[in-house]
C-alpha cells in the first residue's frame, strides 16, 4: 500500500520554528513530494538519504534535510490508512 500522507507532529512543528528557513523548506519540499508521488518514490531519491535508525530509534527513519540536520519520522496506520509522522528536526551530532 502507498503512502502518501505526511504528519508533522507538535513537538516537530515547535522545533522548525527554531531552524533556518532553508531546513524548513527542504522538509515542505519533502512533504510535498511524498503527497505527491508516495513515500515509496520519494525514497529512492538519493538527496535526502532515508535510512531506517538501529539501536534505541529502531523503526523510526531518518532523512536529512542538509549535511546538519535530520528530520526523524515513522510510518503509522490508522485504521486502514498509513501515513507518515514526523517526530523530530534536529541538528544531527557526529
Amino acid at each position: 500500500m502507498a503512502i502518501f500522507h505526511v504528519v508533522i507532529r507538535g513537538g516537530a512543528r515547535k522545533q522548525l520554528r527554531r531552524c533556518p528557513d532553508h531546513i524548513v523548506d527542504k522538509l515542505e519540499t519533502w512533504s510535498d513530494a511524498v503527497e505527491q508521488r508516495s513515500l515509496e518514490e520519494v525514497r529512492k531519491i538519493p538527496g535526502y538519504h532515508d535510512e531506517p535508525l538501529k539501536g534505541d530509534r529502531t523503526g523510526q527513519r531518518s532523512i536529512r534535510l542538509s549535511k546538519g540536520y535530520r528530520a526523524i519520522y515513522v510510518v503509522l496506520k490508522d485504521r486502514t490508512v498509513e501515513f507518515v509522522q514526523v517526530e523530530e528536526v534536529s541538528k544531527h551530532e557526529y
